[in-house]
């Protein structure tokens, strides 16, 4: 808007001028726009709002920073407790599968031993008189592998409750770790920034790219400049109007009326009340030429304006958008460090709950040892006792076979005795013969004896060998050679 009334060329005819009635609806339309003063004021509250906002964006922004760094640093000191506690909890796994997979190979060995004496009835001929069928297990006490069993179990349940904790206390502050990380990570780049300022040239409704809160605010402040701007050139066109009116016939009363209710703020270089100074009739035809002028630019004046504090009032909506987010990442910033204090405060009872895992379980662990000891006494006692029964057996053939040579032995001696005994009676007949009749018979009592004779037979209390079969024996033969083949390779 030019809004003055400085000279221009003479020219060679001039239009007719404006009535009454046309300088009064300018008047009006002028005192209209002079509203925009209320978007002015609002223009610098945002302002002062969005100074506000850099101010405690700032703060935040560095008690945040302030406290990342911390968490970060902390952070890495409690992963590395952590990753030391997890590393003791595999190697206590892997220690424990490797004792329980061991144990359990012992256990099944031993089962399967025991199983063998179950399986291996006694013969009935080695326990004369017993009308009950026995087990080589039914000689032995079950009671103290079920002791050994047991001590083990609950050292095994021991170690494995010590694990679980372990186990848990490992969960909790691994989910803890966790949940502090995943803060951090929400909060690794920066918030979203609001819009960046929009041009003069740009419409308000266009998407603009994100800006930082500095330059939001100069671009507001070079708005906020532009539309007191506009605003004075608004009260000029309006003094202006006014000036015309008061200079053509009637108008002062007309100047009086609509001259009142004026907003706050428009402060006005025409004194309404006063009588204006006389202009002559080129300078007067110069004014209304520029209050043409002007009146045709004052809707877009208004509209510059109200754009402009639309744009504004955009910008205010995104910093506070902000400002907001900053405030709900410094929110999640402390509650990661409360959440830090309280992993902290856990720390020591969670060291000593690795320390006590590690005790309990060397603990644990020898009572195992010393119990797997046992069980494998028991498992070779029981292996021994097994292959000692089939020597047994393989003892009674021996026996047996020694028997029947004694046997073979007496019964040729008897064939030979028996023969000597038919010899020497036929000889002591003949000598009767031939010489009986000329000896007395008190010579000698002897002389008609008859030959000695012998007799053979097992010796009171020895019991002979138990009449087992031969195929029984040859099964036993084979078992022990089989297991002196084994014990070779």
């Amino acid at each position: 808007m030019v809004s003055s009334t400085s000279s221009t060329p003479p020219r060679l005819a001039s239009p007719a001028p404006p009535s009454l009635e046309t300088l009064v609806s300018q008047l009006v339309a002028s005192k209209r726009s002079l509203s925009s003063v209320e978007q002015v004021w609002r223009g610098h509250e945002i302002i002062e709002t969005t100074r506000f906002h850099l101010e405690t964006s700032v703060t935040t922004t560095a008690r945040s920073s302030f406290l990342r760094s911390g968490i970060a640093a902390q952070l890495h000191t409690l992963k590395h407790v952590h990753r030391h506690s997890k590393l003791v909890e595999v190697e206590g796994a892997q220690e424990y599968g490797e004792v329980m997979r061991t144990l359990d190979e012992a256990d099944q060995r031993l089962k399967d031993t025991m199983d063998g004496l179950r399986s291996t009835m006694v013969e009935i001929r080695l326990r004369p008189g017993s009308d009950k069928p026995k087990s080589l297990m039914d000689f032995v006490d079950e009671g103290s592998v079920d002791k050994v069993l047991t001590n083990i179990r609950e050292s095994a349940n021991a170690a494995q409750f010590a694990y679980q904790e372990l186990l848990e206390a490992n969960r909790s502050f691994s989910d803890d770790i966790r949940q502090i990380e995943e803060i951090l990570r929400s909060l690794k780049g920066q918030p979203s920034e609001p819009p960046t300022p929009q041009t003069h040239e740009q419409p308000s409704d266009e998407a603009m790219p994100v800006s930082p809160i500095p330059d939001i605010l100069q671009d507001m402040e070079g708005r906020s400049r532009d539309m007191a701007e506009n605003l004075e050139s608004l009260v000029r066109h309006f003094d202006l109007c006014l000036m015309a009116i008061k200079q053509t016939e009637g108008g002062g009363d007309a100047a009086l009326q609509l001259t009142a209710g004026l907003p706050d703020g428009a402060r006005l270089e025409e004194d309404v009340a006063n009588a204006p100074e006389p202009i002559g009739d080129q300078e007067r035809q110069e004014m209304l030429e520029v209050l043409a002028t002007d009146a045709d630019q004052v809707e877009e004046v208004v509209m510059e304006i109200r754009d402009h504090i639309n744009a504004m009032e955009a910008q205010l909506a995104a910093v506070t958008a902000y400002v907001a987010q900053l405030d709900h990442e410094y929110a999640k910033v402390t509650s990661a460090f409360r959440l830090l204090e309280k992993v902290g405060n856990e720390l020591h009872a969670f060291v000593a709950q690795g320390q006590l895992f590690v005790t309990r379980w060397d603990e644990e662990k020898a009572k195992i040892n010393e119990r797997m000891d046992e069980l494998s006494s028991l498992e070779e006692f029981y292996v021994g006792y097994l292959g000692a029964y089939d020597h047994l057996l393989v003892e009674i053939g021996r026996r047996q076979f020694m028997e029947q040579q004694m046997e073979k032995v007496v019964q040729e001696s008897m064939r030979k005795l028996d023969t000597l005994y038919e010899e020497d009676s036929a000889r002591r007949e003949s000598f009767r013969h031939d010489y009986g009749d000329f000896l007395p018979m008190d010579i000698w009592p002897g002389l008609t004896d008859a030959p000695l004779q012998f007799e053979t037979r097992p010796m009171d209390g020895v019991e002979r060998v138990p009449d087992i079969s031969k195929s029984v024996i040859q099964r036993a033969i084979r078992r022990v050679q089989g297991s002196r083949r084994q014990s070779m390779t």
